[in-house]
């Protein structure tokens, strides 16, 4: 019963090492399981349930240790649980345990578990069910303050034409953008997609053929008409101009009879893939509780029958990326691939989710979008297929990110600068990418500065503690770094920190400079911007603590 629990909720029972089945057939029967569950048979007494459980404790294959017992044999459930607290205490890995049965001796005995704050449960599956909860809840919190890695993506990407395309479609009274149009988003921000071009006439449509190279895909591009396959809105394997010209105008025939009121605005002439290895679904939508939504799964026809997807809240980066894609159950043939296909680049899938979400942060006029299907071909992903609805309320938005649970990272504070000597540098927000140059800032530092600014001599900090330096709320708290460049390496010179009080009308800061860029305006500059943001969050005040001695940081103080 555990076992089978364990596999549905998709957790793996520990292989015991070699050395772990040594010694427990030496100490058990022979007729014992010889695996994992471990039975250690009905007439085990209280040492056997105490050697198998240390054994298995010691064994580094193995997490944690549900414990089984039902009212059999020569073990004593009282002086069982007794023996597993005294096992329990030192928290090496997690016990839980399962007494079955409602004997008085058995409540006992979960009486002295409750006392001693180890789990117990009278069934299997309900020990199985908190350990994987206990394991997500732990995995979560490692990857919500796990360091990103640094993703070649453009924070600000060309968007303003994007905005005029998006008034324009609303003034004229259309709540979706033609393919053609959604092509334009998708190249701003970078999502590769296989080669295409609307088609208002047959000529056209030849012309784009031979540029983009036949097999062509011809599908009908009209804003009334959502799903083209319902209409026989697509044909697929076009070979030649004879070929295009014999479909072009059937397909147009065919959807008008199918659909004779949609609006047909041409048909779009798309380059065919020869091969497609995956079919992937990503896609946003504005949830009524928790603003837009980024949903990643399987896609093609098969995403209602399926269901096989997971859900993220943006803005996403590298590993809130990956995050969404492992909940799904088509990850594990991504990462490996299938029979002998090539795996898919999972590192170009990220960065094409970190795109999508930045397009998504910037539009809050997009009310749903969705790329159905992303195709992996030879492991790499193109957007076949690309939808764009459009939320007719969005003129009324008055806050800059009004759709999005969580602030993005505020663009709007990066400013290039130059140091007194001409030194140029990046001034901007702090974000999680950022640890590895905060811990190599950190470690630079003079033991007079780590002094000032720390009030002891710090030259390492754990990941734990830079996560609360680099993994910030923008809304509560700004810091910010210069950063500045020798060679190809990215340097930490400077960083200035407000932290805001609970009653957002006073906050903290604190400043500190790199000792080879000291007295070359930056610090002046670093409290000058904290100053603004305090000004932008409407607070009355902000203080500093200063060691007396910190002369130079009084005197920018007074100035």
């Amino acid at each position: 019963m555990a076992a089978d629990s364990i596999a549905d909720l998709g957790l793996e029972l520990a292989v015991l090492s070699e050395e772990t089945k040594k010694v427990l057939d030496e100490q058990l029967p022979p007729y014992w399981s010889h695996g994992n569950p471990i039975d250690i048979l009905g007439d085990a007494d209280v040492k056997r349930y105490e050697m198998a459980l240390r054994t298995c404790l010691f064994d580094s294959n193995v997490d944690a240790a549900i414990v089984l017992y039902t009212p059999q044999g020569a073990a004593s459930p009282k002086e069982l649980a007794e023996i597993i607290v005294t096992m329990a205490t030192d928290r090496r890995k997690p016990i839980l345990t399962v007494w079955m049965g409602e004997s008085d001796d058995i409540r006992e005995a979960r009486a002295i578990f409750y006392k001693n704050d180890i789990p117990t449960y009278p069934t299997p599956e309900q020990a199985v069910k908190t350990y994987a909860y206990m394991y997500k809840y732990q995995r979560n919190l490692e990857l919500l303050y796990e360091t990103p890695a640094e993703l070649p993506v453009d924070l600000s990407p060309p968007k303003n034409h994007l905005k005029l395309l998006i008034r324009k479609a609303l003034k004229d009274g259309r709540r979706m953008l033609s393919q053609d149009e959604t092509d334009r988003f998708l190249d701003a921000y970078g999502i590769p997609r296989v080669r295409g071009a609307l088609a208002k006439n047959l000529d056209e449509a030849i012309m784009i053929a031979f540029q983009i190279g036949y097999p062509v895909v011809l599908k009908i591009s009209s804003p009334d008409i959502i799903h083209k396959t319902d209409v026989d809105g697509i044909v697929v394997g076009i070979d030649s101009s004879d070929k295009l010209k014999e479909e072009f105008e059937r397909l147009l025939e065919n959807v008008r009879k199918k659909k004779p009121e949609a609006k047909i605005e041409g048909v779009y002439v798309q380059k065919m893939l020869k091969k497609i290895d995956y079919e992937l679904i990503l896609g946003s939508k504005k949830d009524r509780d928790f603003g837009a939504i980024i949903l990643f799964g399987l896609g093609g026809i098969g995403v209602e029958l399926f269901r096989d997807f997971s859900i993220g809240l943006p803005p996403l980066n590298q590993i809130l990326a990956r995050r969404v894609m492992e909940e799904t159950r088509i990850y594990k043939t991504l990462s490996k691939g299938l029979r002998n296909g090539p795996p898919a680049d999972l590192r170009s899938l990220e960065e094409i989710m970190v795109r999508f979400s930045n397009m998504i942060v910037d539009f809050p006029e997009i009310l749903e979008m969705d790329i159905n299907p992303l195709a992996i071909s030879d492991g790499k992903a193109f957007a076949l297929d690309t939808r764009i609805l459009l939320d007719p309320n969005a003129s009324e938005y008055s806050e800059p990110y009004p759709h999005l649970m969580i602030v993005p990272y505020p663009t709007k504070y990066v400013t290039p600068w130059r140091l007194k000597d001409g030194t140029e540098v990046i001034l901007r927000p702090i974000k999680p990418e950022d640890e590895p140059i905060e811990l190599e800032f950190i470690r630079g530092l003079s033991e007079e500065t780590s002094r000032f600014r720390f009030f002891q001599i710090i030259k390492d900090l754990p990941h734990e503690a830079l996560v609360r330096f680099c993994n910030i709320d923008y809304d509560r708290e700004m810091a910010f770094i210069a950063e500045t460049r020798e060679g190809d390496r990215r340097l930490e010179i400077g960083v200035g920190r407000l932290i805001i009080e609970p009653n957002r009308r006073g906050g903290e800061f604190a400043v500190v400079v790199a000792d080879k860029y000291q007295r070359k305006g930056l610090g002046t500059k670093l409290v000058d911007m904290l100053i603004g943001v305090a000004q932008e969050k409407g607070l009355e005040s902000i203080f500093g603590i200063i060691l007396p001695e910190n002369k130079g940081m009084i005197r920018l103080c007074e100035k």
